[in-house]
C-alpha cells in the first residue's frame, strides 16, 4: 500500500507546474539586491561549457580588462577576462567568469579539487526546471565532475510538510560545487508561515 501511495504521489508532483522565480512583492522589498556571484576560474573556455552550453545561461558581456596604456604611452596587456551570463533576470543572479592574465613569475595555478564545500568556501544552487531532459548534456560536460545523478530529495517546510526537489549536483572545471536542482514543490520563503 505504501509503494502505491509513494507511486501516486510521485505521478502527481510530475504533472505540477514549474517554479519560476518571482519579484518579493513590494511591501516586502529592501533596499539591496545579489546582483552577481563571479567566480575566480583557471580558463574560461574550459568553465563555458558548463554554464553557457549545457545550462543555456545567456552570455552577455565577454571583455579584457585592465589594458591601456601607461603614462610613457606604453601598450598594457589586459589583466584580467570577464565573462558575464545571465539567466531569466537582467539585473540580479548574473554569473561572472573572471580569469587573471597575468600571474607573478613563479606562481603555478594550483589543480582544482574535486570535494564538497568547506569552510570559507561556497556552494552555487541554480535551478534547472528542465533538468530530467538536460541532465545527459550536463553529465557529458568536458571539464566537470559529476557528485550527485538527479535524485529525489525532501528538505523540511518551515510552515510544515516538505519542500521535494530533484538534487543533482557537479563539480565544475574549478572544483566549484554546484548544485543543479529541479522544484517539485513551492520554494521555500514563499508560504506565510503557520500560525
Amino acid at each position: 500500500m505504501l509503494n502505491r501511495l509513494t507511486l501516486i504521489a510521485t505521478l502527481m508532483l510530475s504533472v505540477l507546474p514549474a517554479v519560476h522565480a518571482e519579484p518579493v512583492p513590494p511591501g516586502e522589498r529592501t533596499p539591496v539586491d545579489i546582483r552577481r556571484t563571479t567566480f575566480v576560474v583557471r580558463d574560461i573556455d574550459k568553465s563555458l561549457p558548463l554554464y553557457r552550453d549545457a545550462l543555456g545561461l545567456k552570455l552577455i558581456y565577454d571583455t579584457p580588462i585592465g589594458g591601456g596604456v601607461d603614462k610613457d604611452g606604453k601598450a598594457i596587456s589586459p589583466s584580467v577576462r570577464l565573462v558575464l551570463l545571465r539567466a531569466n533576470d537582467t539585473f540580479i543572479g548574473a554569473l561572472g567568469l573572471m580569469q587573471r592574465l597575468k600571474t607573478p613569475a613563479g606562481t603555478a595555478v594550483p589543480p582544482p579539487e574535486f570535494k564538497k564545500a568547506g569552510v570559507g568556501q561556497m556552494i552555487m544552487v541554480i535551478n534547472v526546471s528542465d533538468l530530467e531532459e538536460r541532465w545527459p548534456k550536463i553529465a557529458a560536460t568536458p571539464h566537470i565532475r559529476v557528485e550527485t545523478p538527479p535524485t529525489r530529495v525532501e528538505y523540511p517546510n518551515p510552515t510544515g510538510g516538505v519542500i521535494p526537489v530533484l538534487f543533482s549536483a557537479v563539480w565544475d572545471a574549478d572544483g566549484n560545487y554546484i548544485e543543479l536542482n529541479k522544484l517539485l514543490g513551492a520554494p521555500a520563503g514563499t508560504a506565510a508561515p503557520a500560525k
